[in-house]
């Protein structure tokens, strides 16, 4: 009896073992679960953050993926048609200690306007490289010359130049600043079409997107060259560009994207520097 006694008392001590045993192990993984849901967060992060942790192949197939997905942009572009036109009024050069501004539309509505962006990188490609000029910044020159060509009041289009260049204050201030041309830029670049799906989603063993995106931008460009002493205008050159843009989808998405505005403005501003150094 005493045996048997023992025995009962050894299995309930062993099955309050268990059941303590089994109950600090479930509130342990709840624990580790609850830490874990609030370290991931939500979307894509939680579902990779999963996978890696769980599956060493997958850590390694996701990072392929992100080499990929970083890498493919340099090493694929869209497809971009450029063209380029020129018409000359005067015969055009430069001397030494002489400069160009290259200045946008900046009126209301804003929509008008021309990008801040694409000024720049004209003026950055004309003043570099071959037959390289020296331009003033846009900036520089609107508070240099403050307030003709504030937005409030800067002209509209560029046949209301000759009115504010021959003011004496204005012209006087151009003079000293050895200012020869004042390139004057309108034009802007918009998407005019698009088309395709693409859906991504998420689950507990990873995420990944499916589709296919394409869609078309178009950068039209015209730049008024006038002559700061004469005060007529030299000649106008347009850049236009027209690209097709792919966001091809099979897990990770790869844009391929074409560089519209890109083309535009080296089109533009390489022709420029022919126009203003060719002299004929």
């Amino acid at each position: 009896m005493a045996r048997m006694a023992s025995a009962i008392l050894l299995g309930k001590f062993s099955m309050r073992s268990f059941h303590h045993e089994a109950s600090r192990s479930m509130k342990h993984e709840n624990r580790k679960q609850s830490i874990g849901h609030r370290w991931l967060g939500n979307g894509r992060r939680q579902a990779a953050w999963r996978t890696l942790r769980g599956n060493g192949n997958a850590s390694a197939c996701h990072r392929a993926a992100a080499l990929l997905w970083a890498c493919a942009p340099a090493l694929l572009g869209g497809c971009v048609t450029a063209t380029v036109q020129e018409v000359r009024e005067t015969s055009t050069g430069i001397l030494s200690g002489e400069s160009v501004v290259v200045l946008g539309r900046r009126s209301h509505p804003a929509s008008a306007e021309t990008e801040f962006d694409f000024i720049r990188c004209v003026a950055d490609n004309m003043a570099r490289g071959e037959n390289g000029v020296s331009v003033i910044g846009e900036r520089q020159f609107m508070d240099a010359t403050f307030p003709w060509f504030e937005p409030r009041t800067a002209p509209g289009d560029a046949r209301d130049l000759p009115a504010i260049l021959d003011r004496p204050p204005l012209s006087g201030r151009l003079e000293e600043m050895g200012l020869k041309y004042l390139v004057w830029v309108q034009g802007s670049t918009e998407r005019t079409d698009s088309g395709g799906s693409l859906s991504c989603a998420v689950t507990p063993a990873g995420g990944g997107c499916f589709g296919f995106l394409s869609w078309e931008n178009d950068s039209a460009y015209e730049a008024s060259i006038w002559d700061v002493e004469s005060g007529k205008t030299a000649g106008r050159i347009s850049s236009e560009a027209i690209g097709t843009s792919y966001m091809p989808a099979v897990v990770v998405p790869i844009p391929i994207l074409a560089r519209v505005r890109s083309s535009a403005c080296a089109g533009l501003a390489n022709q420029l520097k022919m126009f203003i150094n060719s002299g004929s």
